[in-house]
C-alpha cells in the first residue's frame, strides 16, 4: 500500500506501519483507524481494496511527507531572515527551544567533553 509516495509494509499492523509517514505519529495513526472501522492489530496486507483507499483518504486529509516538510522547512527560514533568537539558533547548530548546553547538547554541539588536566580546562573530541 503506497501513501503520499511511501509504500507501508504489509507484514506491520497499521498502527505501527503508519507513523512510518512524516507528520504521522501513534496517536494520529490510532485516530485514522478507528475513523476508518479498521482495527488496531490488521496488517497492511489484510486490507480489503475499499478500507485501504478509506486509509489513504484520511492520511492524505492531513498535511503529511513533502507539503509538511517545505512548510517546516519555510517557517525556519523565516525565522532566519528575520534575525529572530530562534533562527539565530537555527543557523547556529544550537538547541532552540531554551534547553541548557553546558552538558546535554552532544547531539547539537557534537560529542564535545570537558575534562580537568593537571589543573587546566582542555577540550577533547571523543
Amino acid at each position: 500500500m503506497r501513501i503520499a509516495g511511501v509504500t507501508i509494509p504489509d507484514d506491520k499492523q497499521l498502527s505501527y506501519a503508519l507513523p512510518i509517514l512524516y507528520g504521522i505519529g501513534p496517536a494520529r495513526a490510532k485516530d485514522i483507524l478507528t475513523k476508518a472501522g479498521v482495527p488496531f492489530n490488521k496488517k497492511g496486507g489484510e486490507l480489503s481494496p475499499e478500507e485501504e483507499q478509506l486509509v489513504r483518504s484520511l492520511c492524505e486529509g492531513y498535511t503529511i511527507e513533502g507539503e509538511l516538510r517545505r512548510e517546516i522547512g519555510s517557517n525556519v527560514k523565516r525565522l532566519k531572515d528575520i534575525r529572530a533568537w530562534r533562527g539565530l539558533r537555527h543557523e547556529r547548530g544550537l538547541p532552540v527551544r531554551n534547553q541548557r548546553t553546558k552538558t546535554n547538547s552532544r547531539t547539537r554541539r557534537g560529542n564535545v567533553r570537558k575534562t580537568m588536566t593537571s589543573g587546566r580546562r582542555t577540550l577533547e573530541k571523543t
